[in-house]
């Protein structure tokens, strides 16, 4: 096995196509086809199944392409500590839930690498998404909370895709509302009092349970609640309807605008927010930046 094989295990998955791969990387497809047949034979696996339209990565392939991008991650990031002289395009990614901090702290990455060239992401998405993406690799540093009513199950999860949840800030769950709302004069805002708001939360997809979710109340717990894909959608609906949702209680209001306050909410209850990250690995130089950024707007 060498690392450019992985390398064309890679780009066939992100291609799904073996023309277009090996047009992408300057070789024959017969060549490519070889390689990848090599690959799969020593492994003992089936990275792909082929058809007309293309290939299609297998279970087995998805767990094998895992592991590639990791070592590939590994490698770039070793040639970049020691340096051999080579000009690289800075490149980072990230998947987190919808906070402020987390977006405040990728602007810092931009703006302290703010090179020629550079492929930054960020990915604000469902939960069970930034523990695929981060598994996969396709994600450096997945940003997530835990709790006790949700910890068993997603923690069960992370030590399943061979990750590790590193804390970085325990928070007092916060309601956010409108400046305007009935209830921002309180110094503080129980259940009751938000009964005949709607509850404005973030929607999981096939992931769609209280475990998965974002916010720290169950929808059950209110009799109006509405599921949004996006922070601005929240928002605009927090202001437009009276609505609320229930967070870190960390804000920023370049970002989310001075429309938008956060009040403690009364509940005995704590939220641990931190990272997910691969086991035993080494953190691009960017990683590491990202997280100290973190830590600094946390």
């Amino acid at each position: 096995m060498t690392l450019q094989q992985l390398t064309y295990l890679v780009t066939v998955a992100d291609c799904g196509n073996i023309t277009e791969a090996a047009e992408k990387l300057f070789i024959s497809q017969p060549s490519l086809s070889a390689a990848i047949h090599n690959l799969e034979k020593e492994m003992g696996v089936t990275a792909f199944t082929r058809s007309n339209k293309g290939v299609t990565v297998t279970r087995e392939g998805e767990e094998l392409l895992s592991f590639a991008r990791m070592l590939l991650e590994q490698a770039d990031n070793m040639k970049e500590h020691f340096g051999n002289g080579e000009r690289r395009t800075p490149k980072f990614s990230v998947s987190c839930q919808h906070y402020s901090f987390a977006v405040n702290a990728f602007v810092d990455l931009i703006k302290e690498y703010d090179a020629d060239q550079y492929s930054f992401i960020i990915r604000e998405t469902q939960t069970g998404e930034i523990i695929e993406d981060v598994a996969s690799g396709k994600s450096e540093i997945g940003v997530l909370y835990l709790s006790e009513h949700n910890e068993d199950v997603i923690l069960k999860l992370i030590k399943n895709n061979q990750l590790k949840f590193e804390e970085m800030f325990v928070a007092e769950p916060h309601v956010f509302i409108c400046k305007d709302h009935p209830l921002a004069e309180k110094e503080m805002i129980s259940m009751e009092d938000l009964q005949p708001y709607p509850y404005l939360v973030y929607e999981q997809g096939n992931n769609n349970s209280f475990y998965f979710s974002e916010e720290f109340i169950s929808m059950l717990d209110f009799p109006k609640s509405i599921q949004v894909r996006d922070r601005a959608t929240l928002f605009n609906l927090v202001i437009g309807l009276n609505g609320f949702t229930v967070s870190s209680g960390v804000i920023d209001q370049k970002l989310n605008g001075s429309s938008i306050i956060a009040k403690p909410l009364d509940v005995d209850k704590t939220m641990r927010i931190g990272i997910i990250k691969k086991k035993n690995i080494i953190f691009s130089r960017y990683a590491s930046y990202y997280v100290d950024a973190l830590k600094k707007h946390l």
